[in-house]
């Protein structure tokens, strides 16, 4: 049905009850009226007759004619009477004035009623629609109807069929960036190691004190191709998670346990307070490795005898863990990159090849959490994780 149609039923329901209504209320005053008009008269001519007994003969005879109400003008009206002069309105009138406006007043409400539960449902429609398609539903199409809310649907279905071409645009570069960086990293390999045999022989045959530099960089080359691989499993989906409850300090005790030697040599303490057992679902290892990514960033970047802290407290909603060190805190211009890929700060080190924060927001997020970056007030950087409970 078009809009106009449907626009032309409505008008033709409310004047077809509106006609009916009227008809009716006509109809019933017609009566009252003539139940009037016979009490009028019979009044008149009762007080006639007990006034003027003569003239009993006489008024029978003038009611039995019939044709007195034929008179072109009524005498009343001569001597300066007027309707309203001869009583008040009669109750009844009254009620039928207010039954026909309640009518009226009820045909208005229940044509806005239906108006206003047509247009409800349509929008709870329109909005069910969207709800399947953001928590990732099938796209089902909607029945055709013209109404005011056609534009919109069928603006709601252009928008949608851009956002999936679009999404699936976005995916087929995701995989195929993540494809091209697995393939880098697994040609990597075989130089490296390659090098690394060579170096090795130097080494032992020439003795030359500059293999240890050599082999330094052979290093970064190998954590690199390893990050390489990690991210391209983290791009193409394909990093399983074994997901389990696991208390949050051990967590946190494994991952500074791993990093012992390197606090040790910086001369960085490190500070875990043990606040009760608090379970997050999450896979250890990965986790962990995400934590000691954060640990490692604030040992860095605080000075010897310095202490890298860390804290963590549960509500309602989430876990939160902070991990914070007593240095300068992050630059104004690193805060908005810190956890971009190959990222590296202006205080970076040159052992840092700028992925690890990356991979460690990707492994929090992977695992319905967040983390973000700040500097405290007091001074010194810290990042905030939260893992939500649902």
């Amino acid at each position: 049905m078009s809009k106009k149609s449907n626009m032309k039923l409505t008008v033709f329901f409310v004047l077809s009850v509106s006609l009916v209504v009227a008809a009716v209320v006509t109809f019933f005053l017609t009566l009252y009226y003539r139940h009037v008009c016979f009490q009028t008269l019979g009044g008149f001519c009762e007080r006639m007759i007990q006034k003027y007994p003569h003239s009993r003969q006489n008024v029978l005879d003038l009611l039995k004619a019939q044709d007195f109400y034929k008179t072109e003008e009524n005498i009343l009206s001569a001597f300066g009477y007027q309707p309203s002069d001869l009583g008040v309105v009669h109750p009844m009138l009254l009620w039928i004035a207010v039954l026909g406006f309640l009518a009226g007043s009820i045909l208005f409400l229940f044509s806005f009623w239906y108006w206003h539960r047509k247009s409800s449902s349509r929008i709870k429609t329109l909005t069910d629609y969207l709800e399947k398609i953001n928590t990732g539903g099938p796209v089902l199409l909607l029945d055709t109807s013209e109404d005011e809310f056609s534009k919109l649907q069928d603006e709601m279905y252009k928008t949608v069929t851009t956002l999936y071409q679009t999404r699936d645009a976005a995916l087929t570069a995701r995989n195929n960036f993540a494809k091209n960086l697995s393939n880098i990293a697994h040609q990597l390999k075989t130089p490296i190691t390659s090098i690394s045999l060579t170096v090795q022989m130097a080494k032992e045959h020439l003795g030359d004190t500059r293999v240890s530099e050599i082999e330094r960089q052979i290093n970064r080359l190998l954590h690199l191709e390893e990050a390489l691989l990690l991210l391209s499993r983290i791009d193409a989906g394909t990093l399983t998670l074994d997901r389990k409850p696991t208390d949050v300090f051990t967590i946190l005790a494994l991952a500074s346990d791993n990093l012992y030697e390197l606090f040790i040599r910086k001369g960085v303490f490190i500070e875990i307070p043990e606040t009760g057992e608090m379970d997050i679902n999450v896979d250890l290892d990965w986790t962990m490795e995400a934590v000691m990514n954060l640990m490692k960033n604030c040992m860095e970047a605080a000075e010897a005898g310095t202490t890298v802290h860390c804290s963590y407290e549960k509500n309602p909603l989430y876990v939160q863990i902070r991990i914070w060190d007593e240095g300068e805190g992050f630059t104004k211009e690193d805060l908005p990159h810190l956890f971009e890929q190959f990222y590296r700060g202006k205080k970076a080190k040159d052992t840092g090849i700028g992925i690890g924060l990356s991979l460690s927001k990707a492994i929090i997020e992977m695992q319905n959490g967040i983390i973000r970056a700040f500097n405290l007030p007091s001074g010194g950087a810290c990042f905030e994780i939260r893992f939500y409970c649902h």
